[in-house]
């Protein structure tokens, strides 16, 4: 964004079509978030990405362009090299008798204008598009994988189907597979053996979209350079193994965790892609609503008791509790955590790995750790009685303890914790706050489009008091979806999000813990004190164009649409 913060609020307030409540909450999260207006606009959905291109090119007095609705002819693509195209935010993305159209970000850049006129002998013709669209049309054109490894192939396919192989590039196309899947924003890699091909798929915002086949007879020489890579041992075939490598990408040393096991086809392997952009999230940028924060604010800034997060695997209990570690991570704090594996480092944290061969397991651990003078430990889960017991007394004297527990809500933790065998006195005493949680997708704001729903067809879904307190007694209501683009691979989604249920233990909810009253008295105390549930923030998400209803039901566990 070339326009500064300060420019870009004047343009926005003055064009009136903002609503002023949510662009007040929008730049107090740019300012405590410490992230550009742009972005915070968009993500706040004050205004949708096209929105803000729209204003900023009348400002500038140059037509507008979204780039990922128009299809780009690859060898005007290239007029522009790819290196300088990402630094200049620039994209050459068509030819007319007028001349060469390109679409940038700055519109005083002269620079862009010289080299394209040089380059081509052609006019160039100005136009302004957002830097989220340059960025995701970059990748698109970038990471036509099949093609990619086609190339890296050509001759040597034959070689292939024939296993004369010692002169292919494996090494090459493991590379370019690990960089596709990151610029893609993919969690993990799955290499999978079929009777005929080597399957390949990412796993995108929580689902798996398949990538690339390979010929069958590359894949065990991939499994063997991946093996080597991770220093596992690349002459057992018949037996799971775990590792751990690092790639050197452009943009950071990638750590990936490797996992391969034995399957009817061949080996199997899975790849966790550790990237520190996935932790880098603030509690806002997460989701958590206003009224949420300020109550885990209130937690953390307390100098004992325990924090835990709740929810199924894959709901990013661990991206909550990294974001409030990030915000507890002071020189005048011992942080110490142990955890299996420990996926991401903490700068200045002192980080263990459980090792069941040393029996250094999570209690053992944990035991150790409180003779380490720390001031926060972070349990990475409470699986069995004797963790539990050790948490909660460090928890009871002068630690801040944090924790994950795999619950379905908030209040149903504090059974839980009863059922390991923690007294119900221990537990009201020590626990601060309950964090229950679930990721769902995001609308694509590239092609993001209003729908008409009736209530009645909600009904068959949702609770009827829900349809009331989030839409009114209106008939037809106004939602949103994603139409389906080549930047969010046709799904409609791009990118995830938290909806969270935030249990505070108050002074009435201890006294219930200790009488042990079982979740759902819990949780309907909790309720009638203000507690948002996970559906209402769901729902709340969906009301602000964040989300679909398909999405909050699917994770919610409500019937689905």
């Amino acid at each position: 964004m070339v326009l500064s913060d300060k420019e870009l609020q004047a343009l926005v307030t003055n064009s009136g079509i903002a609503d002023p409540l949510r662009l007040s909450t929008a730049i107090n999260f740019a300012q405590t978030a410490n992230v550009p207006l742009d972005a915070a606009l968009v993500e706040k959905g004050v205004l949708t990405d096209e929105q803000l291109g729209a204003l900023v090119s009348s400002y500038y007095h140059v037509p507008f362009i979204v780039l990922s609705k128009i299809s780009i002819p690859e060898d005007v693509f290239h007029i522009i090299p790819e290196k300088i195209a990402k630094k200049q935010k620039a994209i050459a993305f068509a030819r007319t008798g007028a001349g060469i159209n390109v679409a940038i970000l700055d519109p005083t850049n002269s620079q862009i204008i010289e080299l394209v006129a040089k380059k081509t002998g052609q006019r160039v013709n100005m136009y302004y598009a957002t830097g989220r669209d340059i960025e995701n049309t970059l990748q698109v054109y970038k990471k036509v994988l099949q093609k990619t490894i086609d190339i890296l192939l050509k001759e040597d396919i034959k070689k292939a189907t024939t296993a004369v192989y010692d002169d292919l590039p494996i090494a090459k196309i493991v590379d370019v597979l690990i960089d596709a899947a990151y610029q893609d924003k993919a969690s993990d890699i799955h290499i999978e053996p079929e009777e005929h091909n080597s399957l390949i798929r990412f796993r995108i915002d929580g689902v798996l979209h398949e990538v690339l086949r390979v010929p069958k007879v590359l894949h065990d020489r991939i499994i063997t350079r991946i093996k080597v890579l991770s220093g596992l041992r690349t002459d057992e075939h018949m037996s799971a193994q775990d590792g751990k490598m690092r790639m050197a990408l452009e943009e950071e040393n990638l750590d990936i965790r490797v996992s391969i096991i034995p399957i009817a086809e061949g080996e199997k392997a899975v790849l966790r892609l550790l990237s520190s952009r996935s932790r880098e999230y603030t509690l806002a940028d997460l989701g958590m609503a206003e009224k949420d924060l300020a109550r885990v604010e209130a937690a953390y800034n307390k100098s004992y008791g325990m924090i835990l997060s709740t929810g199924p695997t894959g709901s990013g209990k661990t991206t909550t509790i990294y974001a409030i570690l990030k915000i507890l991570n002071t020189r005048e704090k011992n942080i110490t955590t142990i955890e299996d594996p420990v996926e991401y480092r903490i700068r200045g944290a002192n980080q263990v790995q459980v090792n069941a061969k040393t029996n250094l397991t999570f209690a053992n651990g944990l035991r150790s750790i409180l003779r380490q003078d720390p001031n926060i430990i972070f349990v990475g889960e409470i699986r069995d009685s004797e963790t539990a017991g050790i948490a909660v007394n460090a928890a009871l004297t002068g630690h801040l303890v944090l924790s994950t527990l795999h619950t379905n809500d908030a209040a149903t933790a504090i059974p839980r914790l009863t059922d390991m065998k923690v007294e119900p006195f221990l537990v009201a005493s020590t626990v601060n706050i309950i964090i229950a949680q679930r990721l769902v997708r995001k609308i694509c704001d590239m092609c993001k489009t209003s729908m008409t729903a009736t209530t009645d067809e909600l009904k068959k879904h949702l609770p009827e008091d829900a349809i009331r307190k989030h839409f009114g007694d209106k008939a037809e209501i106004t939602l949103y979806k994603g139409k389906g683009c080549k930047i969010c691979h046709n799904t409609g989604y791009s990118g995830r999000l938290g909806v969270f249920e935030v249990l505070e233990i108050t002074k009435d909810i201890r006294k219930l813990i200790s009488e042990r009253g079982d979740s759902d008295v819990i949780n309907q105390k909790a309720r009638e004190e203000g507690m948002t549930t996970m559906l209402d923030d769901g729902l709340d998400k969906v009301q602000r164009g964040m989300t679909t209803i398909d999405e909050v039901v699917r994770v919610t566990k409500v019937e689905s649409l």
